[in-house]
């Protein structure tokens, strides 16, 4: 049994737990949550907090290395730019960028993702690193074809990665690269399925009548529906839980009607959205209607990181903003959706997400030392205002140790991913 306590516990399930503490089994399950006086003593951790680890449902490590690539294009040009610097790497420089964004993902606390992988190599990454994952392996096409010449395929070169801690899914990309003849066949498979919806006002336009900005590179993409890509699935009968969709910042009543009705997944990635020029989602309305939304970090392309304590904040600063009052959305809520509402989103609320007896022992130790935020006052307030990757303390996973701060460098490993970044920035094909 291994002890951990701290000047605060905070479950998400539960009210915050002073001098808690959190007993781990041999099993890697959480045995106990409590007091340090009900549960004994253990590895103490002054002037810090124990929480949940987060639970990223829209990821996407293999981008990791793609930090500042076309900052400040409209989305369709951002786009095209990084098809084409992708195509300059092969799939070892894949690995190696997916490496780091595991990494990357432990040291910020986060222990379970939600990955849309373009290659697979998000899966062998988070097997080696020890990241809990589902791996939506991605999709693209006007038929049903890409599912065996390019789905079987990936799926075959990573079934050694997969496990109960990394299991697999299916990305149809977006409603402007797959048909629905695509997302019909993804659906069939039945694996949970992940794919990226009413992120952009040009892509609503584009899908709506085939006009607009997006005209400019059409040769990427499949014809326009006539319609929006949530009223496209709706009216193929593909919504469903077993989905998530990533952004939906231009859902409008009707469209987030039939999220909440489906029971669909959205994943709220707010830094992406606004720094994308993409807006700010209707959060507040998505949540009052009753879809299980969850906060999200999408991928270093298009935010700077996957710090989730920065993309808690940029969703609180967003939801107030938009609704302009200061309870929009609190610091409570913002950690649950984080950490319980991406084990929702993902359909793994019973196994992780909240610090609870019986759930793995995903945990992140987080010190607030040497911040304003101590002497305590509320420790959530503290943790989601005054956290960031760089006060992480340890992150676990199944009870395992995977990140410790001061611990093992991975110079190699971040070697590697700069290397391949350089690639990205290199004209030419890739290396031989």
């Amino acid at each position: 049994m291994r002890i951990l306590t701290a000047d605060w516990v905070v479950p998400v399930e539960g009210d915050p737990i002073a001098d808690g503490a959190v007993a781990i089994g041999d099993d890697g399950l959480i045995a106990a949550v409590g007091t340090r006086e009900e549960l004994g003593e253990g590895e103490h951790f002054a002037e810090a907090v124990i929480l949940p680890g987060f639970v990223n449902a829209h990821s996407h490590l293999e981008y990791a290395a793609y930090a500042g690539f076309g900052d400040g294009l409209p989305f369709g040009p951002w786009i095209a730019l990084h098809v084409e610097r992708k195509s300059r790497i092969d799939l070892a420089d894949m690995e190696a960028i997916a490496r780091l964004g595991a990494l990357e993902c432990l040291r910020s606390g986060i222990t379970t993702v939600g990955d849309c992988s373009f290659s697979g190599a998000a899966a062998t990454a988070c097997a080696e690193l020890g990241l809990g994952a589902i791996v939506y392996l991605e999709v693209f096409g006007a038929d049903a074809s890409p599912i065996h010449e390019r789905f079987e395929p990936m799926r075959g070169r990573i079934q050694g990665a997969l496990s109960d801690r990394v299991r697999l899914g299916i990305s149809p990309h977006a409603p402007y690269t797959c048909t629905v003849d695509l997302y019909c066949a993804s659906t069939e498979l039945g694996l949970r399925v992940a794919t990226h919806l009413a992120e952009s006002e040009a892509e609503t336009e584009f899908l709506r009548t085939g006009s607009g900005s997006w005209r400019d590179f059409a040769e990427l993409l499949v014809p326009p529906p006539a319609t929006t890509g949530i009223r496209m699935l709706a009216d193929a009968g593909l919504l469903g839980p077993h989905l998530l969709a990533a952004h939906c910042v231009q859902a409008d009543a009707e469209e987030i009607d039939l999220l909440a009705t489906h029971d669909v997944a959205v994943a709220h990635c707010p830094r992406s959205n606004a720094l994308l020029g993409c807006g700010i989602a209707p959060l507040t309305a998505l949540r009052d209607a009753g879809v299980r939304v969850c906060i999200a970090t999408d991928s270093p392309a298009s935010t700077p990181s996957f710090a989730m304590f920065d993309e808690m904040r940029a969703a609180i600063a967003g939801a107030r903003a938009r609704e302009r009052r200061p309870d929009a959305l609190t610091a409570s809520d913002a950690l649950e959706l984080a950490t319980l509402g991406g084990a929702r989103a993902l359909g793994m609320a019973t196994e992780t997400g909240s610090l609870a007896a019986g759930k793995r022992a995903d945990v992140t130790v987080l010190s607030l030392a040497g911040t304003p935020f101590v002497p305590w006052e509320d420790p959530v307030t503290a943790t989601v205002l005054g956290g960031s990757p760089e006060r992480v303390v340890a992150t676990l996973v199944s009870g395992e140790t995977r990140y410790e701060k001061g611990g093992k460098t991975w110079l190699d490993l971040i070697d590697d991913a700069r290397s391949a970044r350089g690639r990205l920035l290199q004209h030419g094909g890739p290396r031989s």
